[in-house]
């Protein structure tokens, strides 16, 4: 793994979005997995500026995002295509038939989860994936007990992510509380991933995250199993890794 430590949440935004233009421009059919919440908005802010003043194209690339709210219809607006859409979609050239998120009211979750993980094996792998890490090592939203030979399944959200993601809704009690994810499986199929974190209140997941101990109670220690993984850190989120030294 990786590791690059920049001074704040503009610099490791802005150190992502050049990673990613630079394998568009190596790869115009790039597909790329993304994530939401609040930890990618500034990448996203930085892809928009570089499609207006770059020129940076996304017409022939696919996006696969990483999960979906199960019980939020689509133009719900907390749910992630609206997200995707305000934050990233409708302000570059992507074709909308080029972007996949699961669908969060679906007839049959289970159906829908067979059905978006026949979209990524059709289309990926994914070139670059982009992920945030949760306060409790989550990552999509694969909790921390999740069986890391899963594909995409529904999973119940722990009281510490809803809490985490508390701050979109009205009250925590709007907070769904199941979601459809890609599994660790298939986050580790990518050929490439980029995690990002950022803030003090990353720190500790951070700290546990370059341990180096896999196990299944903290998700993101799987990516140690992945060859081609860096983390983009702030200093906030790094302050406690020298004690592992």
């Amino acid at each position: 793994m990786q590791v690059i430590v920049l001074d704040n949440y503009d610099a490791i935004s802005e150190q992502a979005a050049r990673l990613v233009e630079k394998n568009i421009q190596e790869n115009d059919q790039l597909v790329l997995g993304l994530a939401t919440g609040a930890t990618p908005l500034g990448l996203y802010k930085n892809l928009i500026s570089g499609y207006n003043a770059r020129g940076i194209s996304y017409k022939n690339v696919k996006t696969i995002n990483l999960d979906e709210y199960l019980g939020l219809e689509k133009n719900h607006p907390e749910s992630y295509h609206t997200f995707m859409s305000e934050k990233l979609f409708q302000h570059i050239d992507i074709a909308m038939k080029n972007t996949f998120i699961p669908d969060g009211n679906p007839s049959s979750a289970e159906e829908e989860c067979i059905r978006y993980e026949e979209i990524i094996d059709s289309i990926g792998p994914v070139n670059l994936q982009i992920l945030g890490i949760g306060t409790n090592g989550h990552i999509g939203f694969n909790e921390p007990g999740t069986d890391p030979n899963m594909s995409t399944h529904v999973v119940e959200l722990k009281t510490s992510t809803r809490e985490d993601n508390a701050q979109f809704f009205q009250s925590l009690d709007e907070v769904p509380r199941h979601a459809i994810t890609i599994g660790i499986q298939t986050i580790l199929k990518s050929e490439q991933i980029i995690i990002l974190a950022s803030g003090k209140s990353k720190a500790k997941a951070v700290k546990r995250l370059l341990e180096q101990n896999v196990n299944r109670n903290f998700p993101a220690s799987f990516l140690w199993k992945h060859d081609h993984v860096t983390l983009i850190v702030d200093r906030e989120a790094y302050q406690f890794v020298q004690s592992i030294k």
